[in-house]
C-alpha cells in the first residue's frame, strides 16, 4: 500500500512491496543522472504507489535538467528539485534524496524500473475497476442495474485493451491465482418467486416460449427450477401439449421425482401464472447477470490482489473472465430489445390469483438450495 506522504522519516518506513525498491532505485538514477529521463519511457507521477516519491519525480520533470558535467560537481540541482516537491510532500528531506541515490543500484537500469512501476500501477488500477464491477452489480439502490454493470465492464474491457498495447505477451500468460467460489448463496426468497412465477406463467402461455431462447437453464438460481424450465422448453419444441399434468410426465422422465419431491407439488409449482413469461424471463435473466458479473469481479479482483501475476497474466485471465459476463449480455441485450407483451390477466384453471404462487418446498427442492 501506499504510505504516508505526509511522514517525516520516509527513509526509516519499512517497503511494502518490491515496487518501493523500484521507485527508489529509478528517483535514485534519475537524480544522479538526469538526462535518463528520456529513456524511461511514458511514466506519469500519479503511477507511483507512494505519494512523496510521485511528488519527487513530478519535480523532476517540471526542473529543467542541468548540463552532466556541472551536475556532477555542483548539488544545485538536488536542492532546487527539493523545494519543488516539497509543497506537495512536505515530508521530504535532503537526507532522503540523498539515500535514493545511495540505494539505486545502476542508473543505466532506469527503464526497467520504469516498467516495474508501470506494471505495478496497472495491477492497481485493474483492482479498482474490478472491485467497482463487483460493488455495481450489488449496488440496490441503482435504478437500472444492468446497464449500470454492463457499463462498468465496458470500462473494465477498455481498461485491459489499453494495456494489452502497452504490455508484450510472453508463454505461462494464465494466472495461477485461487479464485474464491462465489457460485453458492447469491439466492434469494424474491428470486425464487420470481422463478416460480416464471415457470407457471410459461406453463400456462408456452407459445411466447419461443421468442425466449435468451434464457437458459443456468440463469437460474436453483437447479429444480432449471431442469423445470428445460422440460417446458422441451415440451414447446416437440410440438407436445403443455400444461401442469404434461410438465409433470416430461419431470418424471427427467427424474426429477425421485428423492422426495411429490407430483403434487411439481403440479402447484406450475399452476399459478401471473403476468407474462417475457416479464418474469428478463427478471431471472437480470439476475443472472448481476450475479455473474459479481462473480467476474470478484476473480479479477483475486487476480490483481496476488502481486505475483505479471501484467500480461492479468490481461488474459481478466479477459477470459469477462468473456462469461459477455455471452450473458448479449442475451440481455436480445432479451430487451423485444417489444414488450401486453399485460395479461392471470390465467388459473381455478380463478384469478394476486398473489404469487404458493412457495413449493418438498424435500429435493430444500436439498438443492
Amino acid at each position: 500500500m501506499p504510505t504516508d506522504p505526509y511522514e517525516d522519516d520516509l527513509d526509516d518506513l519499512p517497503p511494502a512491496q518490491p515496487v518501493h525498491y523500484a521507485e527508489q532505485s529509478l528517483l535514485g538514477a534519475l537524480l544522479l543522472e538526469p538526462q535518463r529521463l528520456a529513456d524511461i519511457g511514458d511514466l506519469d507521477a500519479s503511477q507511483f504507489g507512494n505519494h512523496a516519491h510521485g511528488a519527487l519525480f513530478q519535480a523532476m520533470r517540471t526542473v529543467p535538467p542541468p548540463d552532466p558535467e556541472i551536475h556532477h560537481s555542483d548539488p544545485t540541482r538536488l536542492n532546487t528539485v527539493l523545494d519543488a516537491a516539497r509543497p506537495h510532500a512536505p515530508g521530504l528531506t535532503a537526507s532522503y534524496l540523498h539515500t535514493l541515490i545511495q540505494v539505486c543500484p545502476w542508473p543505466r537500469h532506469a527503464p526497467t524500473y520504469a516498467r516495474m512501476i508501470r506494471a505495478d500501477h496497472a495491477r492497481r488500477t485493474l483492482l479498482m475497476h474490478a472491485e467497482r464491477l463487483a460493488q455495481t452489480a450489488t449496488d440496490t439502490t441503482l435504478p437500472n442495474p444492468a446497464a449500470s454493470t454492463l457499463a462498468q465492464a465496458e470500462t473494465l474491457g477498455q481498461f485491459l485493451d489499453t494495456l494489452a498495447g502497452q504490455f508484450a505477451p510472453h508463454p505461462g500468460s494464465l494466472p495461477r491465482t485461487l479464485v474464491p467460489d462465489n457460485s453458492a448463496g447469491h439466492s434469494s426468497e424474491e428470486a425464487l418467486d420470481e422463478e416460480r412465477l416464471l415457470l407457471a406463467t410459461a406453463t400456462a402461455h408456452p407459445a411466447e416460449l419461443k421468442n425466449m431462447r435468451w434464457l437458459q437453464p443456468s440463469d437460474f438460481t436453483l437447479p429444480l427450477h432449471a431442469t423445470v424450465w428445460q422440460c417446458l422448453t422441451a415440451l414447446v419444441h416437440n410440438g407436445e401439449p403443455v400444461d401442469p399434468v404434461t410438465v409433470l410426465w416430461e419431470a418424471q422422465h427427467r427424474g426429477l421425482l425421485t428423492d422426495g419431491l411429490d407430483p403434487g407439488d411439481l403440479i402447484a409449482l406450475v399452476s399459478a401464472p401471473v403476468g407474462s413469461p417475457e416479464y418474469w424471463g428478463e427478471r431471472v435473466l437480470q439476475r443472472a447477470l448481476l450475479a455473474c458479473a459479481f462473480g467476474v469481479g470478484t476473480r479479477i479482483a483475486a487476480y490483481a490482489h496476488d502481486p505475483a501475476n505479471t501484467p500480461h497474466q492479468l490481461i488474459t485471465g481478466s479477459r477470459r473472465a469477462l468473456a462469461d459476463l459477455t455471452a450473458l449480455r448479449t442475451r440481455w441485450q436480445h432479451s430487451t430489445a423485444l417489444t414488450p407483451p401486453a399485460p395479461r390477466a392471470p390465467h388459473s384453471p381455478a380463478g384469478s390469483r394476486a398473489g404469487p404462487p404458493p412457495r413449493v418446498t418438498p424435500a429435493r427442492a430444500r436439498a438443492l438450495r
